[in-house]
């Protein structure tokens, strides 16, 4: 019997046997041992972009009190005008991440973290096809006659 695959990427895997994670370290979960597997939105990625601006703001801002033209000035404005502009644009495009959490043989893991929300859809589709199939079958849950 071959192995299905539901789903594979630069950082996962996802068959009918296992789920693999590659990330800083390999992870692979046994798709028959996962239990309460749940999707957990996470919070918007921190980004550095607001201390960056904040800091050529100040530098800016020494830098304009020492000038004296009009042209200088105009570009010292526009000096601190940018990146403050930028700043707030790039904190206001955070993105979130997502993870697939789970229960694996007795310990709370992560299985996997996304920012991509294509990606992470795509692999938790296929876990969760990955899942149905690796359950035992049933019989028609004794609504059918045998």
């Amino acid at each position: 019997m071959s192995t299905r695959t539901y789903y594979r990427g630069a950082d996962a895997v996802v068959t009918d046997e296992r789920f693999v994670w590659h990330t800083t370290s390999t992870r692979v979960f046994e798709i028959r041992e996962l239990q309460q597997v749940q999707l957990v939105r996470g919070q918007p990625a921190a980004r550095r972009y607001p201390i960056m601006a904040g800091g050529v703001v100040l530098l800016a801002s020494a830098g304009l009190a020492t000038l004296t033209t009009p042209p200088s000035i105009l570009l010292g404005l526009l000096t601190v005008a940018i990146p403050g502009a930028l700043a707030v644009t790039l904190s206001r495009t955070r993105s979130r991440t997502w993870q697939l959490e789970a229960t694996y043989r007795g310990r709370d893991v992560v299985l996997y973290t996304q920012s991509d929300p294509r990606v992470f859809n795509q692999v938790s589709r296929a876990l969760r096809r990955a899942m149905e199939a690796a359950r035992p079958p049933t019989t028609g849950y004794g609504l059918v006659v045998t």
